[in-house]
């Protein structure tokens, strides 16, 4: 049991020491949410807008069902949804 906590130990040590740290998803930056589409757009004029659902992470496309009609939700560009882990519906809607 004691050399199981040396290895951990070890690693956490050499993870720490590269930069990289093992929480390192929980503290990355959220995008910028915007509560319109056009300051989304304004922001990020040669990327495609998106709608997020901020509660699942899934994001929709103008025109598709839910864009805009999430009850958690905000528009984002697109580069920095999926930066964050957000990812496109795949059911199309």
């Amino acid at each position: 049991m004691l050399r199981s906590f040396k290895v951990a130990a070890l690693c956490a040590s050499i993870l720490l020491a590269s930069g990289m740290s093992p929480f390192h998803a929980a503290y990355a930056q959220s995008a910028p949410q915007f509560q319109s589409e056009q300051q989304a757009r304004q922001h990020c004029p040669r990327d495609t807008v998106v709608w997020v659902n901020t509660k699942t992470g899934v994001y929709h496309f103008k025109g598709q069902r839910w864009y805009g009609n999430t009850r958690e939700g905000a528009y984002e560009c697109r580069g920095e949804a999926n930066d964050e882990g957000d990812r496109a519906t795949r059911n199309g809607q």
